[in-house]
Parts: structure tokens; sequence; C-alpha cells
């Protein structure tokens, strides 16, 4: 049986930044399948226009999954996904993965996930001002993606980046194939 990841979804959901590790996860060979979450069962929609009806809601999501992706979106600067902190929490306990892109970093530093782990986002600036309880900054590194602790942390324009770190980490291809991947996606067949 297929491990499951899931993906939190809300409306205007960055659908970029997990699509190349999705298509990765979900592939017949790796072990794991994607399966959606949001705050509830209702249809949800991309930035992009695309409508996704979750598979689960944050009450009811399986006790079992490999990993958390957190995905961004304008939704998390306004703080209209709070509700998913309790999943965070319990993926913490249970030592589950986490991956956070974009604003998704953001809401990890507000909340003091990252205050003692390395990480990345944005920028170090715009990670301050959109979380005031932040008190990391001195872990912060600028890079596109940051893995610490078992929590990938990636800017906006790192969703390779973003993928290779989780492909990496739950070893769902061996590494030669990930970073083979990743170099063919980066740069293409033909060089600059």
């Amino acid at each position: 049986m297929k491990k499951e990841v899931l993906v939190f979804i809300f409306d205007g959901y960055a659908d970029w930044e997990s699509a190349y590790v999705c298509s990765e996860l979900n592939a017949p060979k790796t072990g794991y399948t994607i399966k959606t979450l949001s705050l509830d069962k209702k249809p949800k929609t991309s930035m992009g226009g695309i409508c996704v009806l979750p598979d689960y809601s944050v009450d009811d999501f399986p006790a079992d999954f490999s990993m958390l992706i957190l995905i961004g979106g304008y939704a998390w600067m306004e703080q209209r996904n709070n509700a998913v902190l309790p999943l965070v929490e319990y993926a913490l306990k249970k030592r589950i993965p986490i991956g956070a892109i974009c604003n998704a970093a953001n809401f990890m530093a507000e909340n003091g996930y990252l205050d003692q782990i390395r990480h990345s986002g944005n920028t170090l600036e715009f990670m301050k001002v959109q979380a005031p309880h932040y008190k990391g900054d001195q872990n912060f590194i600028e890079k596109q993606a940051v893995c610490d602790s078992s929590i990938i942390t990636a800017n906006g324009t790192a969703t390779l980046e973003f993928a290779k770190e989780i492909l990496l980490l739950l070893k769902a291809k061996p590494e030669t194939e990930v970073l083979n991947w990743y170099n063919e996606n980066k740069s293409g067949f033909y060089p600059a």
C-alpha cells in the first residue's frame, strides 16, 4: 500500500509550487501517493483556476501519513489558514516531515517552528514583516531550499529545489535519479 503525502490546499493556493513534487511522488514506482487536505471538504480553487475537491479536512486526516506539504498563497498572509495548526503540531509530535514554501514558510516562522533550525523563505526581511513573532533570523539561510530537522523550507521561486529536497528526504527515488531529474528540469537538455 502506498504511503500518503498530504498537501494542504485552500482557495488561492499557489498550484505551481507543488506541481513538480506531487507529480514525482505520485509516480507509480515511488511508494507514495498524494492526497489533498483543507480546512473543510468544499472544493478549493487555486491561483491558476484549478478546482480541487480535498480528500481530507483538518478534522478527518489519517493518523498515519508520510509528510505534510504546505504551499504558498495569500491566505497565509491574511492568517486564514491558522486552523491547520493542530495538524502541524500533530506532524511534529509524530516526527512526520513538513515542507513549507513561500508564504507557508512565514506561517511556520510566525508560529515558532523555525526559531531553532536552519531555514529559508522569500527573504529574511519579508519573513520578519509577515511573522512578527519570529525569532529565528540567526538561522535564516539565503538559499532556494533548506532541510533541517525534517522541516523543508523554500522561497516561492524554488519549486524545483523544494521538490528535490522532499524527494531526497523521503528517499522516493535513488539520490542519483533525483539529482539527474533536478538538473534536467533546471537546466534543460541543452546548455545555455
